[in-house]
């Protein structure tokens, strides 16, 4: 009666998430409201003539500029093609996307994981899953898609729980977004965000920022959360699901000879496109270097995703030549088409949010809104890792009710990030506190966009499983990966410790 009761509490949170979570807009509409917001709350308070120090520059004040005005919509009409052109992350995520999606659409994605889950002892195949699915995040969705059955298929077949095997891919796959060895398409997306946000305080630290901002905590991440996912799955998840009664549909994930071949190869130019383009940076007086030899702050750091996009579309190209998939460049060109429709609603997003973005620093709300907080943190006078702490609380009870990494953050950041300099820390430190709580609650909620597709696959295995019961088999991590991995970026912020290249944890503006 206990389980049944404990159950039925637990069912009517979810109920509640969902429900809430349902009502709110899309992105695409929140964005926009939140434009008009913006143009109303500034006509509303120009008139009381509130004025702050500008932090970007000494002795300079700040008011409400009036968007509602004759100069404001003039504004608004005048800049509302800039506001969507100049979207930090629009350029960086269509250019990288020609990279992966090519290297996705050939197949060189879903065999590569299949091929390095295939390779692992069954002893680490747990391990090997949940970290297979943290590095499938450099190909954006296509773990959500090729890991969670893959996983549920090897467990059925070692006979051991398929669920078991879904949950542990899933939570890599979600749960780890943000840690990785390699940098991916969120990197620079985010990265621009929070660049665009330090500006508002100090212009000159914001021009100095790169997109491996969270690199090095990344990799550390990485390592840390497949230990924890590991311990999870085989404690905790794995007993409780108990040995599986139903039927295993017998699949074959193995590579056929044609993939076999086309990996080899796509390994080989992996390796030679990224010597040449070593090149251009390791020797002294390279091309991409920055002044002095500099490495971190010079054009190679910058613009990363030159790199990224050149790093995946060669071995995707390679694979799609030997396997056939790519018989000539109008293949190419289709492809490459099929990924950028596939980027639409991105960017009928980044159109909405370009316009919210815009207006919030047009106004001069956002830095009022910074100063103003900063100062209340100032006579509040938190410990920094209460503040951190309370931020990643935050952040992540946010993504219960909005699943989109990038359009939450181009709520946040142009808020958080300014207070955090304000109280003496990084926007690198920020971001990463972010990123934290964003990834650890993407698997407990109804409203994260491959969420129904997990349910379809474990259907196939359990006919009743529903929100609350995958929810309930997700928790676990979910807490888990908070719990350690806010912890981790605690102990990181105490020893001082660069959070990537040229990315300190405290600003000294």
């Amino acid at each position: 009666m206990n389980d049944l009761k404990k159950k039925s509490v637990l069912q009517r949170m979810l109920d509640g998430v969902e429900r809430i979570g349902n009502k709110l807009p899309h992105p695409i509409t929140l964005f926009a409201i939140l434009a008009l917001l913006v143009m109303i709350v500034s006509a509303i308070l120009a008139p009381f003539n509130i004025q702050v120090e500008d932090p970007a520059a000494e002795g300079e004040m700040l008011t409400v500029t009036n968007l509602l005005s004759g100069s404001g919509i003039e504004y608004i009409f005048t800049s509302m093609v800039d506001n969507f052109i100049n979207f930090a992350p629009l350029g960086v995520v269509l250019a990288t996307m020609i990279g992966i999606g090519l290297a996705e659409r050939t197949g060189l994605i879903s065999a590569a994981l299949r091929g390095f889950v295939m390779s692992i002892p069954s002893k680490l195949l747990t391990a090997g899953l949940i970290f297979a699915g943290i590095m499938s995040n450099v190909a954006t969705d296509a773990g959500y898609v090729v890991l969670p059955p893959l996983g549920a298929m090897l467990f059925a077949a070692l006979g051991r729980h398929p669920l078991a095997g879904l949950a542990a891919a899933f939570a890599g796959v979600s749960a780890g977004f943000s840690a990785n060895l390699l940098l991916s398409a969120l990197d620079p997306m985010l990265g621009e965000l929070t660049s665009q946000a330090a500006a508002t305080i100090d212009p000159t630290y914001a021009e100095g920022m790169n997109n491996a901002m969270n690199y090095y905590f990344m990799m550390v991440s990485t390592i840390v959360l497949t230990i924890v996912g590991t311990f999870i799955s085989e404690k905790i998840v794995e007993p409780r699901l108990g040995s599986y009664q139903g039927e295993v549909q017998q699949e074959s994930p193995e590579l056929t000879s044609p993939e076999k071949k086309g990996m080899l190869w796509a390994v080989i130019s992996f390796v030679v496109s990224a010597a040449l383009l070593s090149l251009l940076i390791v020797p002294a007086g390279a091309p991409l270097r920055g002044e002095d030899g500099a490495i971190v702050n010079s054009p190679f750091m910058s613009e990363l995703v030159v790199t990224i996009l050149i790093l995946f579309f060669i071995p995707g190209l390679v694979y799609g030549i030997v396997t056939k998939s790519i018989k000539s460049d109008k293949d190419v060109a289709n492809q490459l088409s099929d990924t950028m429709a596939s980027m639409g609603m991105f960017i009928v997003l980044a159109f909405t949010a370009g316009q919210f973005v815009a207006y919030f620093s047009e106004t001069n709300l956002g830095t009022i809104l910074s100063v103003v907080g900063a100062d209340l943190l100032d006579r509040w006078e938190p410990d920094g890792i209460l503040l951190i702490l309370g931020f990643i609380l935050m952040a992540g009870f946010i993504n219960l009710f909005i699943g989109s990494s990038s359009a939450k953050w181009a709520m946040l950041a142009p808020v958080f990030v300014p207070i955090m300099m304000q109280q003496g820390y990084s926007p690198e430190l920020t971001q990463m506190a972010y990123r934290v709580a964003d990834s650890a609650t993407n698997i407990i909620t109804p409203l994260m966009t491959y969420f129904a597709v997990i349910i379809a696959f474990a259907q196939r295995y359990d006919k009743n499983m529903g929100i609350g019961s995958l929810i309930s088999v997700m928790l676990p991590y979910s807490i888990g990966f908070l719990v350690i991995w806010s912890i981790l970026l605690i102990v990181w912020m105490l020893l001082g410790i660069d959070l990537g290249p040229g990315s300190p944890i405290h600003y000294n503006g």
